[in-house]
């Protein structure tokens, strides 16, 4: 199973984005969306999960939930936009994998058995920092995720 995962879009869908997430079988996005525009966009391309993040504050995202809890290809995930957020134990809940974004910093990192992926931001640059998104493959109940660099 391939999941695109996107954060931070800020309202800005790229092309380079869109030709990524192609075959993608579900997309996550991470929240700061920007514009419902950009979700539409997204859900022609597959099924969609979102969050909504801290910019995310007009009527058109009040009924987007700010955490969520998936089990896809056996795992399971924990979705949030701040990874500073955090009130739970990933182990002890029995999470797979935490996904988070807002800091804008691509990040793949192993703790204690659980997968932490911050796929950047897929947006206006912010500093220096890398324009981006993820791809998360799931097989054989194991993710592997890598960063795809855009622009």
């Amino acid at each position: 199973m391939r999941i695109g995962v996107i954060s931070d879009t800020h309202g800005l869908l790229r092309p380079e984005a869109l030709a990524v997430l192609q075959g993608c079988e579900r997309i996550i996005h991470g929240g700061d969306i920007g514009k419902p525009e950009v979700l539409d966009v997204l859900r022609e391309i597959a099924p969609l999960e979102v969050i909504r993040g801290n910019v995310d504050s007009d009527a058109w995202a009040a009924m987007i939930p700010e955490r969520l809890d998936l089990r896809l290809g056996g795992l399971r995930i924990h979705v949030l936009h701040d990874l500073k957020t955090l009130d739970l134990d990933p182990v002890a809940e029995g999470i797979d994998i935490v996904i988070a974004g807002h800091s804008h910093q691509p990040v793949i990192e192993q703790r204690e058995g659980v997968l932490y992926l911050n796929p950047g931001s897929a947006g206006r640059r912010r500093f220096k920092l890398p324009i981006s998104l993820a791809l998360l493959d799931i097989e054989d109940g194991q993710p592997r995720a890598q960063l795809v660099t855009l622009g």
